[in-house]
């Protein structure tokens, strides 16, 4: 098992709507290891997507701590967390964010360019070897408007991807997909995975969580189970761990 990436320590998020607090994450204890495919499921409002924001430092914990490589990021302050997300972190949302100004390719190398990581010829290299992976190296000077939601989607993972980071963060990557752009984006997830990369997932699908390692199922902001299916070789064997996952969600009672 390698090491401890991402740990939460007794983490709490409350909200406070109309005076009244509304308490999404209860005291949860959960961590991801270097090189883990990690899936979080769970009824609608169970405070997966907090968990994954507050997890990655895009939103504020109330009380609790979250260590990113054994540093607490719930104490950085904005510069420190935002050159955290940038080299270190990758986000794909379900709702596809770009800059409307920009063409699909400099949507994509643009956080590239914002680090020291890599040179500009290796950052241009790079997004096109992840467009060409991704069947989408033929829109590269599109407008972001001028291409369907499947192909912005994959840009979105390109552009995730971009910095090779440590941890990527995907909260429903392919909830606005066909079948055959999720099969694809996954299948680019798993490949990431394989080469070392860790991933937090949100997703409601059975099919898309069934290719992760673990499977974390969240209720009323509390952690209620986990199932272990281990790596994903090939596509060979998705229908029985898509099963074995099924089984025990209907056992977790969803």
């Amino acid at each position: 098992m390698g090491k401890t990436v991402l740990e939460a320590k007794e983490l709490c998020k409350t909200y406070i709507v109309d005076k009244y607090s509304n308490n999404v994450l209860r005291n949860v204890d959960f961590k991801l290891n270097e090189g883990e495919f990690t899936a979080i499921m769970g009824p609608s409002g169970s405070g997966k997507s907090t968990l994954l924001y507050t997890l990655s430092g895009m939103d504020e914990v109330t009380s609790g701590s979250v260590l990113f490589d054994g540093k607490d990021i719930s104490i950085m302050n904005h510069k420190q967390l935002s050159n955290l997300r940038l080299n270190e972190m990758g986000f794909v949302f379900q709702q596809m964010y770009m800059l409307k100004k920009l063409c699909i390719l400099d949507n994509i190398i643009l956080p590239g360019y914002q680090t020291s990581k890599a040179s500009k010829t290796e950052v241009n290299d790079r997004a096109r070897k992840l467009m060409h992976n991704l069947g989408i190296e033929s829109i590269a000077q599109n407008e972001i408007f001028e291409v369907s939601g499947g192909q912005l989607q994959r840009a979105c993972l390109c552009r995730a991807l971009i910095n090779s980071p440590k941890i990527l963060f995907a909260d429903e990557p392919t909830g606005a997909l066909n079948s055959k752009a999720s099969t694809e984006v996954m299948k680019e997830l798993r490949k990431a995975n394989s080469e070392g990369m860790t991933i937090l997932m949100v997703t409601h699908s059975e099919k898309v969580a069934a290719s992760s390692e673990r499977v974390v199922f969240l209720v009323d902001g509390n952690i209620k189970g986990e199932l272990y299916l281990g790596k994903q070789e090939d596509d060979s064997d998705g229908l029985v761990r898509e099963r074995k996952l099924k089984i025990w969600l209907d056992e977790m009672g969803w």
